[in-house]
């Protein structure tokens, strides 16, 4: 199989969508099922992945049913800058986390059970708050979430460039 074959449109598109996917996936899946409550960033650096993935779903379309190589290049290069985009917040967010910089100040309080009596929901929804984003909830390697997240973005917008010089007409 020759690199030209493995570095197709289809399958950056494939390999982006996939990716992006499983990362937020993962991040959704600590949150819900291991129970790693998220801060205001740690939300935050979701965001270039829930605007990426219907993008490289929309190049993994264009590639797959003969879309113009111009608009699959478009969309691979999008997704690959929302990923760049990711990685730059992770960067900041783990320079706040190894106190390298300031965080917000939205991110100074941290997080409390939510009440077990249906009564008092809104109000407690409206009183709790994310944990501060000065502290890592969990470190694996050296590295917390925020770390990994800039070497998974990292990732995913060289499977993503990489599309785009192989999209050519």
């Amino acid at each position: 199989m020759s690199f030209q074959r493995v570095s197709s449109p289809v399958v950056s598109s494939a390999l982006l969508t996939l990716g992006m996917v499983a990362t937020v996936g993962g991040a959704l899946g600590f949150e819900h099922i291991g129970g790693y409550i998220p801060c205001a960033l740690c939300l935050l650096q979701r965001d270039p992945y829930y605007y990426g993935i219907p993008v490289a779903l929309a190049a993994l379309a264009s590639a797959l049913f003969g879309g113009p190589a111009w608009l699959t290049r478009t969309l691979l290069a999008i997704a690959g800058i929302m990923m760049l985009v990711g990685a730059g917040m992770g960067v900041y967010h783990a320079g706040v986390e190894w106190g390298f910089w300031e965080g917000p100040a939205t991110c100074a309080t941290t997080a409390q059970g939510v009440t077990q009596n249906a009564g008092d929901l809104l109000a407690d929804l409206n009183s709790k708050h994310g944990p501060s984003c000065t502290e890592a909830s969990f470190r694996f390697l050296g590295l917390s979430f925020a770390g990994w997240n800039v070497i998974a973005s990292l990732i995913l917008a060289a499977i993503a460039f990489s599309g785009v010089r192989s999209a050519r007409a």
